[in-house]
């Protein structure tokens, strides 16, 4: 059974306790999340394993919001042993799941090779293997399930499948800015056009589902019309693809599947909500799985900031997974420091819209660090830093340039102010002022010396 057929038949997994474990609610909690299609857990049977170092997590909206990765090598740069640095990079930086969209080099051993070595969820887009040593135009229905199940059968977790661009669709691109974005999309759209025949993937659709309810990978259901400018931003074609989406959720449903389903892209901050709130009302409330948003378009090599805006308030409105934006997003294959930096952007995001959303425990942390702050606990508060060396270097940094200052002295203030201006020092000696016990008060205290404005 697959963790939706195991769901719907009141049985708790044991993926579904190690799920509550982590977030802190009832595994019968979980287990009514996902028998309602509003939550899934991406395990492939095959990474569950005894060999697979696959730990399990959740992702819908009765959870934390949860962040993606994308990595992959290219025609042009990257190897086995950058990705597989690229993959651990991510998770420590925060990443929830990663994708695999390697476009080069030996596909399948790069593949085999993240998901040996992966505690968390592995994504890939098989459409990007299907025509390797072909055109898009040579493309079969046998290739697409035989790659699909090759990659079910090493363990990938969950497809990116875009079976809900069709033919009918097409003729509304043509007022488009940007056309068509997705690597995916604009593969199938070529191949309809050539062809005269309706979108492969979705004519084969059900024969992918057994393959993926076998495997228990869940889908991604990929969104081959976002919009790839705020110009394209939730037009008809955009919203076409999306009630094709809508229809596709259930069928997947139906087989035993779980699903989450792609969404924009690039759209003005404005129409985020009504994104987030029309995608839950086509799609049954399945979880809504976004790439930023970007709600600008004039800041190529910091895309990382202005998505993680639009993600900010995709997720308080409504996605339960965002894919990450690195700061090469528009110009070239993230490094190692543009997944460093991509993650970090995204999960800023994330647990912001998880604080405003009001989920338990979600400021706990924050308050913590603030505590350790007041108290100029500088040790702990580097520590609950979630980038715990680039603070800990930005603090010492002034202060190692001051060879004549005490550094004992410097413990209860940093270079932004110095000590005679720490307003946090200062209000805590006023804090201890008013209990009876001024340590300023004491000779050579520079504020004994001169009062403090």
């Amino acid at each position: 059974m697959t963790q939706l057929e195991a769901a719907r038949r009141d049985l708790i997994t044991d993926e579904m306790k190690r799920v509550a474990q982590r977030e802190n609610v009832t595994a019968k909690f979980i287990r009514e999340q996902i028998a309602d299609g509003h939550l899934i857990i991406p395990a492939n049977k095959q990474h569950l394993k005894p060999h697979g170092k696959l730990d399990p997590l959740a992702i819908g909206r009765a959870v934390t919001t949860k962040i993606n990765a994308n990595i992959g090598a290219s025609p042009v740069q990257s190897s086995r042993e950058q990705e597989l640095a690229k993959l651990h990079c991510a998770v420590q930086y925060g990443a929830d799941t990663v994708m695999d969209l390697s476009t080069g080099g030996d596909l399948n051993a790069t593949r085999e090779h993240l998901i040996r070595h992966s505690s968390v969820p592995v994504g890939t887009v098989p459409i990007y293997q299907m025509i390797v040593g072909k055109t898009i135009e040579e493309l079969t229905y046998d290739d697409i399930l035989q790659t699909v199940e090759l990659q079910a059968k090493q363990g990938v977790d969950y497809f990116t499948i875009h079976a809900g661009i069709l033919q009918e669709h097409l003729p509304l691109l043509k007022h488009r800015v940007a056309g068509i974005v997705s690597r995916g999309g604009s593969l199938l759209a070529r191949w309809m056009l050539y062809h005269d025949k309706q979108n492969p993937m979705y004519e084969v659709f059900d024969d992918i589902s057994a393959i993926m309810r076998e495997y228990d990978v869940s889908y991604s259901l990929g969104d081959g019309l976002r919009p790839g400018c705020l110009a394209d931003a939730t037009d008809e074609a955009q919203l076409a693809e999306l009630r094709t989406l809508g229809e596709l959720t259930h069928r997947a449903r139906e087989t035993g599947v779980q699903v989450m389903v792609e969404g924009p892209g690039h759209v003005p901050f404005e129409q985020i909500e009504y994104n987030m709130k029309l995608q839950a009302d086509i799609c049954d409330g399945a979880p809504f799985y976004v790439l930023g948003p970007l709600v600008t378009d004039v800041f190529p090599g910091y895309d990382h900031i202005t998505s993680a805006i639009g993600a900010t308030a995709a997720a308080y409105h409504g996605a339960a997974f965002l894919c990450y934006v690195t700061p090469k997003e528009h110009l070239g294959l993230p490094r190692l420091d543009d997944v460093k930096q991509g993650c970090i952007a995204y999960k800023i995001a994330a647990h912001a819209a998880d604080i405003a959303r009001g989920i338990p425990g979600a400021r706990d942390w924050d308050d913590d660090i603030s505590r350790a702050r007041a108290a100029l606990n500088w040790e702990k508060h580097l520590t609950l830093a979630f980038d715990t060396d680039t603070a800990r270097a930005m603090h010492d940094e002034d202060l190692d340039l001051d060879k004549d200052l005490n550094k004992d002295k410097a413990k209860d203030f940093c270079t932004m102010c110095g000590h005679d201006w720490c307003s946090v020092r200062i209000s805590k000696g006023i804090a201890e002022l008013a209990s009876g016990n001024d340590p300023d008060s004491q000779p050579g205290s520079p504020t004994a010396r001169k009062p403090v404005v």
